[in-house]
Order: structure tokens, then sequence, then C-alpha cells
């Protein structure tokens, strides 16, 4: 028996107060698109634990390659050393992205990617001479990570970090995007939403290392996809004015939004690129950013060297294990199934919009959201998914549900009955 009293008096869970936890709910197994709980109750994921299980659980190729792996090695630092998984990672990760991103940093997690991105674009001003541009552009209602420099672009009035406020470092931001994914715009629209954003540029360009932003669908800032259009000129403004590009595809890389990575809606390349949750299918906590060959070579000039280097940085088993999950996303007819996963929240979810409770039911890929028009009570909330056979975590006023690609359509209509019944009763 799992000692759920131990659990609750010394283990800390995400967001989550030691005086007042929120209820946590025992695992014993795993296996497809459901969880088993102690009790002997399965529930349906739909969350693909946080983003990141696309292939299901347990699946018997992604077991074979950790098995495989840690028969030869698990770990083997990467300072002087290398090894086939990281390289045939590297490969396919340089193969797949968008045109130009030619240089891989593997590292442990999303938020640690993102520290590495930011650094990489500050030390490639530096080795440009240019120190004074040491700062970042952000958008409102973004989240990129916990970690410090990752707290400090995400948005500090509404986000999660905001108690940190005065102690993190001062960036810039510019007003969330508004036009949503799937809707007609004109330039002349598109030219006025991002107003303020360019009028930040203009004033603050030479003090601004990069933009940082999330590609299309802004995650656990509001879940909100908005237009290609806006991606498209934030990356000609970033060019226009000498400022670099860093999209966070944490969430969406690896087919969540119908395309392999969301800058492929606006047929852009980013600078930098950072990569995690889906990328080990789950298995492994691995990142990677990815930087074009100006930014790696332009860091490194004059004998200058990346000064970054995590302990378990390119993890042999790790990389083992995703170097099989993106073989198998590609070797998979990926596409289709997003798009049947796609046709199916949107006719499902659309009532939901008739309910007095709900602001707004957004869809993007295998991506489904109902926006409510006052906070959820967390706690009271995952209970009711529970006794419902299914496993959905809101997050203020968003129920939303991501689901593994493997998911059945007779499984995800339990999802979207659930989300669907929850807002009808709130």
């Amino acid at each position: 028996m799992i000692d759920i009293n131990f659990d609750r008096q010394h283990l800390w869970h995400p967001y989550t107060s030691m005086l007042n936890p929120l209820p946590t709910y025992p695992v014993v197994s795993a296996h497809g698109v459901r969880l088993k709980l102690e009790d002997g109750r399965e529930l349906i994921d739909g969350m693909s634990s946080w983003w990141s299980v696309i292939h299901g659980y347990n699946h018997p190729r992604l077991n074979a390659a950790v098995i495989g792996q840690v028969e030869k090695m698990s770990h083997v630092m990467f300072g002087g050393l290398t090894h086939a998984p990281a390289v045939e990672l590297g490969k396919l990760l340089v193969q797949i992205s968008p045109a130009g991103l030619e240089h891989v940093f593997f590292s442990d997690s999303g938020s640690v990617s993102i520290e590495v991105a930011i650094k990489m674009a500050f030390q490639y001003w530096l080795s440009l001479g240019m120190p004074q541009k040491n700062r970042l552009l952000s958008l409102r209602s973004g989240y990129h990570g916990d970690t410090f420099m990752a707290m400090s672009v995400c948005d500090p009035k509404t986000g999660m970090h905001n108690k940190f406020e005065n102690i993190l470092p001062r960036q810039f931001f510019a007003p969330a995007p508004q036009s949503p994914f799937h809707c007609d715009v004109t330039s002349t629209q598109i030219t006025t939403e991002l107003s303020d954003f360019r009028d930040i540029l203009d004033k603050n360009h030479q003090h601004i290392a990069a933009v940082i932003l999330e590609p299309i669908v802004q995650g656990a800032g509001r879940m909100f996809f908005y237009h290609p259009h806006l991606l498209r000129e934030i990356r000609e403004l970033c060019s226009h004015h000498g400022v670099l590009l860093i999209a966070d595809e944490i969430a969406t890389g690896f087919g969540r939004t119908g395309k392999l990575f969301a800058c492929e809606h606006a047929n852009i390349t980013p600078d930098i690129l950072c990569l995690g949750k889906t990328l080990t299918g789950g298995y492994m906590t691995l990142a990677a950013t990815l930087a074009t060959s100006d930014v790696a070579t332009t860091l490194s000039e004059d004998g200058g060297v990346f000064m970054h280097g995590p302990t378990y940085m390119g993890n042999p088993l790790a990389c083992a294990v995703a170097t099989e999950s993106i073989r198998l996303l590609i070797e998979s007819p990926w596409e289709k199934r997003i798009k049947n996963i796609e046709d199916q929240l949107l006719a499902e979810l659309s009532s939901a919009t008739q309910l007095s409770s709900v602001k707004a039911s957004r869809v993007l890929g295998a991506i489904g959201v109902l926006e409510m028009h006052k906070p959820i009570d967390i706690a009271a909330a995952q209970k009711f998914f529970v006794d419902k056979g299914v496993w959905i975590r809101p997050f203020g006023h968003i129920a939303y549900i991501m689901p593994p690609y493997c998911i059945g359509s007779t499984d995800l209509s339990c999802l979207t009955a659930a989300l669907v019944k929850l807002a009808s009763e709130l």
C-alpha cells in the first residue's frame, strides 16, 4: 500500500501548499491511455501526463529502447565523451526541425532549456561586443517554466510567479495576442494588434537580446491559440530590429497542434528553439535547445565557449528512448490521428458554448479547451473527474484535455463528456 499519509505530510507536489495540500490519487500502473489506481479504478488520461505521453503508457517499442540501452550504459558524462544515442537523436532533431536549426544542446528539463536559450542569446550579443543587449521581450499571458530566468519572462501580473515580481530580472512585455487561430485577419489588423510590440522594439531594440514566445499556443498561461500571421510578423520584426527570436515549443513540439512544430503554421524558423515534454514520449526527463549556425558560431568566436554543462546532459537512456519515440511518431499516421482528434473535439465540445458557465471553447490539433467565467475549484474538479473515470487537471479558469495521440474515439468521448458535464454543474 502506498503510504498516502506520509505523502500528504512530507512530499511536496507541484503548485501545492504543505499546510493544505491538494488530494493525491495513488497510481500503481499505467498502460495505453489508462492509469490504474491503487483501489482498482482505472482513469482515462486526458493530460498525457502534462502533455508528454503521446504514444500512451508502457509502449513496447519504447520499453525495449530503455531496456536495450540500460544493458549497455545508463549514463556517462558528456564532457569529453560522446555516444551513439546522443548522436542519433541530434541527427533526427536537425533533420525534422525547422530549416536552419543546426546545433543541439541537451539538458535536463524544459525550464532548463529556456535558461540555456536565454544564456545563448545573451552570450551571442556579448560576443558581438554589445553587452547592453541584456534584456528580453515576452508576451503577456505567456508561461515558460519555473526556474528564475524562465519565471522572469512569464506574465508578471497574471502568471503564477507574481510573488517574485520584485526579485526577478525586469523584462519587457507586449500585450498578449488576441486574434484567434481560426479567424480571418487582414494585414491592417495584424499591424494594429502588434503596434505596442513594434513600439517596444522601436524604442528598446538596442537593449533587447531576444524575443521569447510560445508559437501559436499560449499554454499554461491561458490555453489560447493565436493567428499564424502574428507569429510571422513577429519573426520579421525581430529580423528587422536585430533581435533574436526564441521559440518555446516545449508543449507544442512533435505534432500536438497538427504540425510537427507549431512554428510550421507560420512557416518560420526561430534563431533558438526549445523542446522538452514529448521529446522522450514521457519516459525520461530530457530537453533540447536548438540554435542556428549564426548563433552557435558567433557565441563561440574568439575562443568563447558556452558555459553550461548539466551533469545528465545527453543522458544515454533518455536519448535512446527519445530517438525511438520520434521514429515511432514519424512512422505512424500521426497527422491523421491528430486531425481525427481535432474533429471529434470540435464536434463534442461545441455544445458547451451554450452553457452559462462557459466563456469560450477552443480546439487546435489534439488540444481541447473550455474557458470558464469563474475560477475552478481544482480539488473538487479532480474528484469529480476521478469519479467519472477520467484524469483531467484544470487550472484557473481553464478545463482542458491534451490526450495521447493513440486514444480511441470512445475513450475521447468519455473525456469530452466529463468536461461538458463539469461545465454544466459549475
